[in-house]
């Protein structure tokens, strides 16, 4: 394994960018280096000795000068393709499988690619045509992104590498993040999944395809019809499962095994404790123990080495299984375990954080990582089971894809015996759904035009067709992360990671075999486990609790969560176009207070992208630096000292978070305040001033007023009459002209807030008879209403439940009927102004319910009090009317109180259009005009 990079179309200067892009490799490959320049072409190589260590170096070049390659990874059947080439009259200089795919691009071009059997990204100039070729392997083993701009004078220029930190260091462009891949990542949890990487503009090449490279411009096509096979075989009549199966299955894994076993340099093996990295060591030392002499296995030694991370006391420990598989293979193992810390995740973090690149879906990775620093003081090759999971319906969400097919294809017998079978798994699948965690929209956390700019983004996924949902996570929505994650943390180390259940030929044969090959009767991944018979223990390969390689996470962020959120609080958090800061920091401060309420991979996608944002765009002089223990080290510092200013001490977000209670619905933090300063006398964006009433004809002007940060126990009267003093102190002339009679409007939301009658969602707990009923509710585009069940919860409180169930059975019956609103009619209206959590309100309506203010016509009453007593022209004093409270959205408006006697429905066509707005105006109040009948303007 190695690291490649290369450029095309930058003349004179492609010799300083080679060696740019291959110093910041120099991590993927201590063993040696090269370059090749040649006209508009170079290509760089950083080695990682592992086959044909004297003679491998690279770049490689053809004898006849004309073919020149830089190659990372390994192709284990090149002795095969070897002997073939040299039937065809091809000769060799070396041993190395780099020569072997060197002279197969010269006999047979492209078309030599698909014979691989391995992990591959690989880039070869042709010095005849000046043309380059770069490919990567069948399943995306082995990474390899580029840079493309294609509208240089003299054709395209490119970059391309193993590492995005190659191209980054080329200097040939700014790095930018790409606010779609951030949003989908934090959205829907995706990385990986498309050419898109987080950075704008840099792509990673699909698995199976080629890119080439000329003067004419570029091309990328797939070299393989490996999933279009995969279909095609699924389809055939499949091969009856039998004991057979088993035993083929067992000497095809068996060969994947020894075929990753090709090594000049120590190979020991990743062991979780799990399914399939047990079943890769048990293998091993099996054969150790039968066939010690067997020159194959050789370069395992005498004893194997596995390297786990084991977590004493914790929830998601395997370290009784490790110990399982050690006892039964006594003497053939040697085993090395480590014990991460939450102290050292935190000294590591910024370094994991550039290893990978990218975000990631959780810390679990940081237990691979922690594992390969240890690995690499042993061995430089390690054997790990990723793709089985993927392969075989390792997670437990592939049940209900099987169930749903065999319900579509009719096959009821199987579905039952499947049901019961599988009665655990789906009960703990329910338990997850409705474990009573505080469920906190992801939008909710984010900025609201942020969110808006990506709402069409959607993520589907097959669900009743469990072949085709295999073939989807192994080619785009889970494997190929994984494997990006192994890279990463074995490269960071300069260990080469092989994955043997990622084999072609190894899927070709499960997916030639019936369904109940991967899922029969309860149990996943059927075929490895009877495979495994008499090799594995049985608390191995019976087990149902699949953990997978990864950390103690909730533990971990309880440990360390002071630390935690000194990130969240800083003003790098807050000042990032992505995250809503107020809000993330109170439900992190809940989080703190009671953290069985919610799990923590929300709050890992939060840090990681500000982590992300600081390592490679704060820095970006460091971002494209090889890593190593001397770059950890700066890193650690760096990590130390940044962020030390906390946005929890800036007004009115302490207001909020430390009193526990929600806020001013249309406020956010005073630095938001700052940065969207709005005139008391325009419209709000989108809005207009003016509105031509359709209930008496009059032209009525709204001004919105933005505010203050407010809170449970605020003198709400001394705040309007403050806020009413501003506004006339500045008010300019036929604003609000003479003699015209104008209103107070004041949003219920603020009312409730100061009345203490809000709460964030997270210290309400639905009822399970609040769940149900929610779920009978349609639920408005901005997530209004009884549709959720915190807003249920508080009707039900308010109310009682008997009267809620009544008025749903009225809702009921009123559909049938064709009658509408017979719900609220019966519930009443302190239940339909009842406010759920609004994603696109300011914080925090944003993550917050309310119920409707108490006694809404005794506070207007005192508010009109106010604004009589206020330091305001006498003029604009007579003409004052009163004061209304007013429930106003997108959907609809509703005067809850007031001390005018205009009536109810001529001042709701006032707000028809909701000049307040919908999102994160942060105006809760309004001077309403009456300019008369429209004729008279």
């Amino acid at each position: 394994m190695c690291g490649i990079s290369g450029s095309y179309g930058f003349g004179v200067d492609a010799e300083g960018i080679a060696r740019r892009m291959n110093s910041a490799l120099a991590h993927r490959g201590p063993d040696g280096e090269g370059l090749f320049t040649d006209g508009q072409t170079s290509l760089a190589h950083r080695r990682l000795a592992i086959i044909d260590r004297e003679h491998g170096a690279q770049p490689m070049t053809t004898a006849d000068g004309r073919y020149t390659i830089v190659y990372n990874g390994e192709t284990y059947n090149y002795l095969e393709l070897r002997a073939e080439l040299e039937g065809l009259g091809r000769t060799f200089r070396t041993d190395s499988d780099t020569e072997v795919l060197l002279q197969a691009h010269a006999e047979w071009g492209t078309a030599a690619y698909d014979r691989f059997n391995g992990m591959f990204a690989f880039a070869i100039h042709d010095a005849q045509t000046g043309t380059v070729t770069v490919a990567r392997d069948h399943f995306g083993i082995k990474p390899l992104y580029y840079w493309i701009d294609e509208t240089a004078a003299d054709g395209p220029q490119v970059l391309f590498g193993s590492e995005i930190r190659a191209l980054l260091a080329a200097q040939r462009f700014e790095a930018a993040p790409d606010d779609r891949a951030v949003y989908r990542y934090l959205k829907y949890r995706v990385q990986d999944d498309d050419a898109q990487t987080f950075f704008r503009g840099v792509r990673r090449l699909m698995p199976g395809q080629v890119l080439e490279i000329s003067a004419a411009g570029t091309s990328i096509t797939p070299f393989t019809s490996l999933q279009e096979e995969l279909r095609e075989i699924a389809a055939r009549p499949s091969r009856p499962y039998s004991a057979e199966v088993v035993d083929e299955y067992r000497e095809r894994f068996h060969e994947a095994v020894r075929l990753r076993l090709q090594s000049e340099v120590p190979v020991g093996t990743s062991l979780s404790g799990g399914l399939d990295s047990s079943a890769v060591a048990a293998v091993i030392a099996r054969h150790l123990r039968e066939q010690p002499q067997d020159e194959s296995f050789s370069a395992v030694g005498a004893r194997q080495n596995t390297f786990s991370a084991v977590f004493p006391d914790s929830s998601n420990d395997e370290e009784r299984y490790v110990d399982a598989l050690l006892e039964e293979n006594t003497g053939q193992i040697t085993s090395h375990k480590i014990h991460p810390q939450p102290e050292t995740f935190l000294e590591d973090v910024r370094d994991f954080v550039r290893t990978q690149e990218e975000p990631i879906i959780s810390t679990g990775p940081y237990a691979q990582y922690a594992v390969m620093r240890e690995a690499s003081e042993h061995v430089t090759v390690l054997l790990d089971g990723q793709g089985a999971d993927e392969m075989m319906a390792g997670y437990n969400p592939y049940f209900y894809v099987y169930l749903r097919q065999l319900r579509r294809q009719k096959r009821f017998k199987e579905l039952a015996s499947e049901v019961v079978g599988s009665r655990d798994i789906l009960r703990k699948l329910a338990r997850t759904k409705y474990s009573g965690r505080t469920s906190v929209p992801i939008e909710a956390l984010l900025n609201s035009g942020f969110v808006a700019e990506h709402s069409s983004e959607k993520i589907t996924s097959v669900q009743d067709d469990l072949k085709e949902r295999l073939l989807e996570d192994t080619f785009r929505s889970s494997l190929p992360s994984l494997l990006r994650y192994e890279d990463k943390n074995t490269m960071r180390f300069s260990i080469e990671g092989r994955v043997p259940f990622v084999d072609k030929e190894l899927l070709k044969f499960l997916f030639s075999l019936d369904e109940s090959a991967i899922i029969h009767d309860g149990w996943n991944k059927r075929i490895l486990r009877e495979s495994m018979d008499g090799i594995l223990p049985d608390a191995i390969s019976k087990r149902r609790n699949k953990i997978g390689f990864t950390t103690p996470e909730g533990e971990w962020f309880r440990t360390i969560a002071p630390e935690l959120m000194e990130i969240f609080a800083s003003e790098s958090f807050a000042s990032r176009p992505y995250f809503d800061a107020p809000s993330v920091v109170a439900l992190f401060e809940d989080y703190i207070a009671h953290p069985g309420n919610h799990g923590t991979m929300m709050f890992w996608r939060l840090l990681n992208v500000e982590l992300w944002m600081r390592t490679f765009f704060d820095d970006p002089e460091n971002s494209s630096r090889s890593l190593g223990d001397e770059a950890a080290a700066d890193e650690r510092a760096a990590l130390a000292t940044a962020g030390e200013t906390a946005a929890a001490d800036e007004p009115g977000t302490t207001a909020a978070v430390g009193t526990g209670t929600a806020a001013d619905p249309a406020s956010g933090s005073a630095a938001a305040d700052s940065e969207h300063p709005k005139s008391d006398y325009v419209a709000n964006p989108d809005k207009q001033l003016d509105l031509v009433s359709d209930a008496d004809r009059h032209t009525w002007r709204r001004l919105p007023l933005q505010t203050e940060l407010v809170a449970r126990g605020d003198d709400l009267p001394a705040l309007v009459r403050e806020r009413v003093e501003r506004f006339a102190a500045s008010l300019p002339a036929d604003v609000v002209p003479d003699g015209s009679p104008w209103y107070f409007v004041i949003s219920e939301k603020i009312i409730a807030i100061t009345q203490g009658r809000s709460w964030f969602t997270w210290e309400i707990t639905p009822r399970p008879a609040a769940k149900v009923l929610s779920r009978f509710v349609t639920r408005t585009p901005a997530g209004i209403g009884l549709g959720d069940p915190t807003t249920m919860e508080l009707a039900i409180k308010e109310v009682g439940l008997p009267r809620v169930v009544a008025a749903s059975a009225a809702g009921a019956a009123g559909k049938i009927i064709g009658k509408k609103g017979l719900f609220y009619e019966v519930v009443g209206a302190n239940v339909r102004a009842i406010d759920g959590p609004t994603p696109y309100s300011a914080f925090p309506s944003n993550v917050s319910a309310k119920l409707p203010p108490k006694d809404p016509d005794a506070v207007s009453a005192s508010l009109s009090a106010a604004i009589r007593g206020a330091d305001i022209p006498a003029a604009l004093r007579d003409s004052f009317v009163g004061t209304v409270v007013m429930d106003a959205n997108d959907i609809g408006r509703n005067v809850l109180g007031s001390d005018v006697s205009v009536p109810h429905e001529r001042l709701e066509a006032t707000f028809a259009d909701n000049p307040l707005g919908q999102g994160r105006q942060r105006t809760p109040l309004a001077i309403l005009v009456d300019l008369g009948a429209a004729s008279q303007r």
